[in-house]
């Protein structure tokens, strides 16, 4: 393939599978991230047939963002850096957050205008939808009216929206994706990412041989990280898009309880179970309401879409890849 894909917040989790996900096809890839492209994942990529390109930077410096669009020829950009902000962190610095998430993403769309490029593609979340009523129907692009309750949902939608409005008036083409709950390879604890997924701990004690204690499981849209990977790269291939926001998930609502079922299946030995009364949990779910699922019929029309990874066969090739990697890091 000729394009040459720069991914911002390359190192983070999605940026990783989208990165590995490239190079298994031959793609070019400049991976624009604060932090060094980690061992484990030099090391399986080396194995790859594409071109990995590390460039060292902040999304916020002008300078550092030049290096990144000079360090190869760009034709398309994922803009995935991101503060996955918890409550410990709005407290103490709600203004990084905001720089990061907003004006961060403005920087970087701006970087792109400036050198020419075709697609700009957005991971947004399922975040923005917030908490809706008991019952409601699988979330909508233009049928469900976003409520975000924390400041990354709510950054989430401000630099979704403000994407696309420049897009727009400056005659970019531009997608946000609205993930679903992520978990899978390569999820892991950055310094940028306050709460890991309930599935990543459950790994963890699968591994490691731990029984995996639940607090109690809330039912949302997860999706494993190698259909995210495919989604995203779905729509920077798609010759042309005539949305700006598409929905990217499973298409179902399940629990980490339903994946300690399945990871069970696949995992001779795993015991789990929900906590007792006042116990504590070593697998916790932070989202304290259950979500419905994300309709993910637009993007499927957009670019054939379909998810390959139920639950069984996510944790199968979950424990596959920490098998073959380095130990599983909480």
């Amino acid at each position: 393939m000729s394009d040459v894909t720069l991914i911002t917040g390359a190192c983070g989790f999605v940026g990783l599978a989208v990165t590995e996900a490239l190079l298994a096809r031959g793609g070019t890839v400049v991976a624009f991230d604060r932090a060094a492209v980690p061992a484990d994942a030099t090391a399986r990529f080396a194995a790859l047939p594409g071109r990995i390109v590390p460039v060292q930077g902040d999304i916020r410096s002008e300078s550092d963002l030049i290096s990144g669009f000079a360090a190869a020829p760009v034709t398309r950009v994922l803009h995935a850096a991101v503060i996955t902000a918890g409550p410990a962190r709005e407290k103490t610095d709600a203004e990084t957050i905001v720089a990061v998430n907003l004006q961060g993403a403005l920087a970087v769309q701006r970087a792109a205008l400036a050198h020419g490029i075709a697609r700009f593609v957005y991971p947004s979340s399922v975040a923005v939808y917030g908490q809706q009523p008991e019952g409601a129907p699988p979330f909508t692009e233009d049928g469900t009216w976003p409520r975000p309750v924390m400041l990354y949902g709510i950054t989430k939608l401000a630099a979704e929206q403000a994407l696309a409005r420049l897009a727009l008036v400056n005659g970019l083409s531009f997608a946000a994706a609205r993930l679903g709950s992520v978990f899978g390879p390569w999820e892991r604890d950055t310094g940028l990412r306050d709460t890991l997924s309930p599935h990543h701990a459950a790994l963890v004690a699968a591994v490691a041989g731990r029984e995996a204690v639940l607090n109690t499981p809330t039912r949302g849209d997860h999706i494993y990280v190698r259909d995210v990977a495919a989604g995203l790269i779905g729509l920077l291939d798609a010759p042309a898009l005539s949305h700006a926001v598409f929905n990217l998930g499973s298409g179902v609502a399940t629990s980490a309880a339903d994946f300690c079922e399945a990871l069970a299946a696949v995992k001779p030995g795993f015991r789990w179970r929900v906590a007792a009364q006042g116990e504590a949990a070593n697998v916790i779910t932070h989202v304290p309401f259950s979500r419905p699922a994300l309709d993910i019929s637009r993007l499927a029309g957009a670019t054939g879409y379909a998810p390959r990874f139920d639950l069984a066969a996510a944790a199968a090739d979950a424990l596959a890849f920490y098998g073959l990697s380095a130990p599983l890091r909480a």
